[in-house]
């Protein structure tokens, strides 16, 4: 990071030197943390879409370009050549692994997995049906309680047991939320197999008959959580870091970070796009039809176009093949994958989409192999959260290593009454 140069700001004829910061990729930053206390001033950006909140060396993410890079490797050789257990471990602890150093934290993850015996009567207290994500955030936070020993992480160690056990164990909190929903006894974890083995197994088991998930579903199933495991500064994260900010403990903060990816305009994305798809496989609307409602702006195209990618979303690329070939292996024919494609298609060659750089995003083909892999709708925002663990734990522990961490405390600009005195009940 280089900080050598300067920019002006002249307010009110007062002039105000500004550190100019360099990112590693060549970003530009103005440094405006002194702004409010020497000219009495702060800057306005709602969203954030035009602020750094701090530094950070986990993962890179150029919008224009289509770039998306874990730890300096692009997502597409990660993809290829890497697993999600081995990409965690990178996003976390900084370097890829030994093969010696993955097998041992796999085998963590293995004598990880099981949950204390008290924490399921948080399951047996949530309502018939209800929503898996409500229960996934209150029992990782009660994590917490049953963990106190790592409420205050110190040591490298105390940081990789922690990392094993939210790692491990939301996988199997997701599934027993699953059972939950649907009525149905609870698998426990079998630490012979592999992550995501495991969590199909804890998933789709029945007590009359084992359920063996296809390699093909498996490496899909990785893939999905491999290509969702971070991306840099967005709500979700966002959210860890600003709870974790104020020295909350690693449990409590993650949790925060679930009910932040909750939202239909975060998590529940890839579920809105295959509500869209059925609309039109149901004959609601056709292909054509939808394109032009999106172009008279009376329908929203979920799946196409993202807060930062203004290019092709580099895992949408992945997905896309991973989906084709998952459907393929299974001998799926499923209706809307070849709707998506056609959607694609039509758009991919409309004026209006390319002029605005409006296309195909991560959640276009993520809940298409999710539904491949039978996993309900109301599940796709707990498999986005099971994805993005890594992620938070890291930008988590990133921010706790810094000495000059200050609590995150946003300013507005405020714009209600000016003061007026208290009236009396009777006067009113």
């Amino acid at each position: 990071m280089h900080k050598s140069e300067t920019a002006t700001l002249i307010i009110d004829g007062q002039t105000y030197e500004l550190p100019v910061l360099r990112g590693t990729e060549d970003e530009v930053a103005l440094d405006v943390s002194n702004l409010r206390s020497q000219a009495g001033v702060i800057t306005f950006d709602p969203g954030y879409a035009n602020t750094g909140a701090c530094y950070s060396a986990i993962s890179f993410v150029d919008g224009e370009k289509g770039i998306l890079r874990y730890r300096g490797y692009p997502i597409e050789q990660l993809a290829k050549f890497s697993s999600f257990v081995e990409t965690a471990m990178l996003l976390v602890f900084g370097e890829l692994p030994s093969r010696e150093e993955r097998e041992a934290f796999r085998t963590m993850l293995g004598d990880q997995a099981l949950l204390h015996e008290d924490l399921m009567h948080h399951f047996e207290g949530f309502p018939p049906h209800g929503h898996p994500m409500a229960i996934l955030s209150a029992v990782i936070n009660s994590l917490g309680a049953y963990h106190p020993d790592l409420l205050q992480i110190e040591t490298v160690e105390e940081f990789r047991q922690a990392v094993a056990k939210l790692m491990s164990k939301v996988r199997t909190i997701a599934a027993f939320s699953y059972r939950k929903s649907m009525g149905r006894p609870i698998i426990y974890p079998d630490p012979s197999r592999s992550y995501c083995e495991n969590f199909l197994h804890m998933m789709f088991t029945v007590p009359y008959k084992e359920h063996v998930p296809s390699p093909e579903a498996q490496k899909a199933l990785d893939l999905f959580l491999l290509v969702h495991a971070d991306h840099e500064q967005n709500c979700s994260c966002s959210t860890v870091r600003m709870v974790g900010s104020s020295e909350a403990n690693l449990f409590a903060s993650v949790s925060a970070g679930i009910c932040a990816l909750w939202g239909r305009l975060h998590g529940g994305a890839n579920s809105a796009v295959v509500h869209m798809l059925q609309h039109i496989r149901e004959g609601d609307f056709t292909v054509k039809d939808c394109i032009e409602k999106v172009k008279k702006k009376e329908f929203r195209l979920m799946g196409f176009g993202h807060r930062v990618y203004k290019n092709f979303d580099p895992r949408a690329k992945v997905l896309k093949e991973c989906a084709t070939e998952l459907l393929n292996s299974l001998r799926i024919n499923d209706r809307l994958l070849d709707i998506a494609q056609e959607l694609e298609e039509i758009a991919l060659k409309d004026e209006f989409f390319l002029s605005r750089r409006l296309y195909p995003n991560v959640d276009f083909y993520s809940g298409l192999i999710l539904r491949a892999l039978n996993i309900p709708v109301n599940m796709f925002p707990v498999m986005f959260a099971m994805g993005r663990m890594p992620g938070w734990i890291a930008h988590w522990h990133e921010q706790h290593m810094e000495e000059s961490t200050r609590i995150h405390r946003p300013r507005q600009v405020y714009v209600g009454p000016n003061i007026r005195d208290y009236v009396l009940m009777k006067d009113r």
